[in-house]
């Protein structure tokens, strides 16, 4: 299975287009910009998370760690 390359870092999520700026911030894996805060956020952004679920399986999640 071939897969497209990432864009540069420069370049945001895609995410980061239908959001407001005020939920944007740094990928934890590469900074790149992406949808991280708020309801739908992710800390990471759509290529380091695909990267994640290569390495751990279909099973990766992130806990909500707000109480």
């Amino acid at each position: 299975m071939t897969s497209t390359p990432p864009p540069p870092i420069s370049e945001p999520d895609p995410s980061t287009f239908k959001t407001s700026s005020s939920y944007i911030g740094p990928c934890s894996g590469c900074q790149r910009a992406t949808h991280k805060y708020g309801s739908g956020g992710l800390p990471l952004c759509h290529w380091c998370l695909a990267a994640a679920r290569d390495n751990w399986g279909p099973a990766v999640q992130f806990n909500n760690t707000r109480q």
